[in-house]
């Protein structure tokens, strides 16, 4: 389960959804409650917020799923003060999302910055940051799978033929996950991918245990046909939306009963019309 930070109208973070959503998802199957700089909108959170996000994630998870906690682009010396809170709150991981603004590291710098994390906490790497170069990129998870034992799983956001190689790579060395849509994981499936993020697990839970245990049992033609019959629909819809995929997703969870659509400005909230249309979506999949 990614892990969706919900608001108040006005703002404030809604507490109660948070700990709600991390419920819901363990209750459906997750054995991982995923922050991501992304997903948990931390765009939009002050650094103190995220780490108050992280504890009631981790304190709500706790016992239960393994938490994956995330940074929020900070340089080498803030994000290993912040592994260690994250450490002592509880979570099991942190994903790190180093900065790289104007191209500014280099493919030692990268490894130096992972590995002093990964002296603290088990880390994750995170692929969008190789978007400027894959070539480095592969470099340096080359380097960190021989050189950093601390650094234990990868998220890929990057697809196609880099994931291929990537998971080509890393298989057997690290978790691998894909990002985001049953699509992208059922591409890596045979090259190594361990799992993916799941968008539907929270709001129609059937969904994703109807598309693991298709993987499980090697179905490959009954994965094809959810991803076919629900992912695809639900992602090409949502991707088109006016506001972004997020937009959507926050709808979908108002939708389902599980927090509010609203969003910090200036990030767009769904108009009471572009609920609507969401809400017939899910009466054509058959979801509502």
């Amino acid at each position: 389960m990614s892990v969706h930070t919900p608001f108040m109208r006005d703002g404030a973070i809604d507490y109660e959804n948070l700990r709600g959503l991390v419920d819901r998802g363990i209750e459906a199957g997750s054995t991982t409650m995923l922050l991501t700089y992304g997903d948990s909108l931390f765009s939009l959170l002050t650094d103190d917020e995220v780490a108050v996000v992280t504890k009631v994630v981790a304190e709500q998870a706790a016992g239960r799923a393994a938490v994956v906690a995330a940074d929020r682009i900070w340089w080498t010396g803030k994000t290993v003060e912040f592994a260690r809170y994250a450490r002592d709150v509880g979570a099991d991981v942190l994903m790190v999302l180093p900065p790289d603004w104007a191209g500014s590291c280099t493919a030692d710098s990268f490894v130096a910055h992972y590995a002093a994390v990964a002296a603290e906490i088990p880390v994750m790497v995170v692929t969008n940051v190789f978007s400027r170069s894959q070539a480095m990129g592969l470099e340096v998870l080359g380097r960190l799978r021989d050189e950093t034992p601390g650094v234990i799983a990868i998220k890929d956001d990057l697809v196609g033929a880099f994931a291929r190689k990537m998971a080509l790579l890393l298989y057997g060395h690290w978790a691998i996950i894909s990002g985001g849509q049953k699509q992208n994981h059922f591409d890596l499936i045979h090259y190594g991918c361990d799992g993916y993020l799941s968008t539907f697990v929270t709001f129609a839970p059937q969904i994703t245990q109807r598309y693991w245990q298709a993987v499980q049992s090697e179905d490959w033609a009954e994965a094809a046909r959810i991803i076919r019959e629900y992912d695809m629909p639900y992602f090409d819809y949502v991707l088109s939306v006016k506001g972004g995929f997020d937009a959507a997703l926050h709808g979908t969870y108002e939708h389902f009963g599980l927090s509010q659509r609203w969003r910090r400005a200036p990030y767009h909230s769904l108009t009471d019309e572009q609920m609507e249309q969401l809400s017939q979506l899910f009466v054509d999949l058959k979801l509502s």
